[in-house]
């Protein structure tokens, strides 16, 4: 890990830290993320937990542990940035991961410094802040981050495309007979029935096999953002290139084993609900902060 710079942001007492983490350093993160994982992985041929990694990348996708991976070695570099940065800090922002991959990664990180102030006659000032409470619906929610974070995308090569299906294409648009400036793409994933494109296109997607070319003709709504081709009818020349469909892993106990190392889906509920507590009483004293001084 290295703090490649720290900088100052317009905004008071908000700095950004730039991080970069080595390859070496996210492939061992890696390898501890397959060691996690492995025993849940099965493929034809192998038993299950005796899928080689390589393979396993080949089948689910040669980023499918960068997630994982960044949970591991994230905490303890970020820790090691701040304290290189020499920042007397009250928390952390907005992590921005501008590129990972086998070349390692490039992190911005959001830092506040303690505000410097000086503050005279502040004994008996009394500061009204709002009351929270945790709702099951904010556990799930975070349930519900760990379970995308842990799901695997799965190549389909036997059925045509259903929705909710991430179909990857190539597309070309024409109006008039004409293609238009920003209606063509190579290998696009998109999710079927995530509405990413005009109403109708995806839709027309369903039912076609990898490998079929075909058309897809769609109507521009009256409103669309470029005047030229709002209101008029297209034709997208398409093939379909390949299927895949996100598998979700069951909340279970052993979920919340590989997920979070707790024995229970129980004590991992507990321990969000905890996670979320801290962090509202922590907004608590920020608006505190931000009435009194």
């Amino acid at each position: 890990m290295s703090l490649k710079s720290k900088t100052k942001a317009e905004e008071a007492n908000l700095w950004k830290l730039e991080i970069s983490i080595s390859a070496e350093e996210f492939e061992a993160a890696q390898k501890k993320a397959f060691n996690k994982v492995k025993g849940r992985l099965s493929y034809p041929g192998f038993r299950k937990g005796k899928l080689p990694r390589n393979m396993a990348e080949k089948f689910y996708g040669e980023g499918f542990l960068y997630e994982d991976a960044l949970d591991i070695c994230y905490p303890e570099i970020a820790q090691a940035a701040l304290d290189e940065s020499e920042i007397d800090y009250v928390g952390t922002g907005k992590v921005d991961i501008k590129t990972i991959g086998k070349e390692g990664v490039e992190i911005e990180l959001e830092v506040y410094s303690k505000p410097v102030a000086e503050i005279s006659d502040y004994k008996g000032l009394e500061a009204e802040v709002t009351e929270f409470e945790v709702t099951d619906a904010e556990v799930q929610a975070k349930i519900d981050e760990l379970v995308e974070r842990n799901s695997r995308l799965i190549n389909i090569e036997d059925r045509s495309a259903q929705m909710d299906d991430i179909a990857n294409i190539d597309f070309e648009g024409y109006v008039d007979g004409k293609a238009f400036e920003g209606g063509k793409g190579d290998n696009f994933d998109l999710t079927l029935g995530s509405g990413q494109f005009i109403p109708g296109f995806e839709e027309q997607i369903v039912g076609h096999n990898i490998g079929d070319e075909f058309d897809v003709n769609v109507t521009f709504p009256e409103d669309y953002g470029s005047k030229d081709i709002a209101g008029k009818e297209a034709v997208f020349k398409c093939k379909l290139n390949g299927l895949k469909f996100k598998e979700l892993p069951e909340v279970d106990d052993e979920f919340a084993q590989d997920a979070a190392d707790f024995d229970t889906v129980d004590e991992l509920k507990a321990s969000l609900k905890d996670e979320i507590t801290e962090g509202k009483k922590e907004q608590q004293k920020n608006q505190a902060r931000g009435i009194l001084l």
